[in-house]
């Protein structure tokens, strides 16, 4: 389904490994694994909370100054999502999530858990 807009295209699903390293900020619910996808993909992100453990993840993100706080969906206007999303292109967000995703690429995290885990099981 796509708006009206030409500039702005919405989709109903769309694998967060394709899509994320061709977008310059990520705009996303702040769940684990969408989180996870955002700073391996190495691009500032955004995050608008809905519950559970989201709120979390958004305070980790910004933390981590891969991105800006977190932008609780009940509170968003277009004109703060604009800005949060102005925030998040900031050169220092850039760097630091470019840098990010470059560590997280290079622990091999699911080589070393399946290895771990092999290695517990015997």
């Amino acid at each position: 389904m796509a708006t009206g807009r030409r500039d702005i295209l919405v989709v109903p699903y769309a694998p967060h490994h394709l899509l994320f390293p061709h977008v310059a900020v990520a705009v996303h619910h702040g769940g684990a694994g969408a989180t996870a996808a955002s700073l391996r993909a190495g691009i500032p992100t955004v995050t608008m909370p809905v519950g559970i453990d989201q709120p979390f993840w958004g305070r980790r993100v910004a933390a981590l100054g891969a991105g800006p706080p977190p932008l609780p969906r009940r509170r968003a206007t277009p004109d703060l999502l604009a800005a949060t999303i102005v925030a998040a292109a900031d050169d220092a967000i850039q760097v630091r999530a470019a840098a990010l995703g470059r560590l997280i690429h290079a622990e091999q995290g699911v080589t070393r858990a399946v290895e771990t885990i092999s290695a517990c099981l015997g």
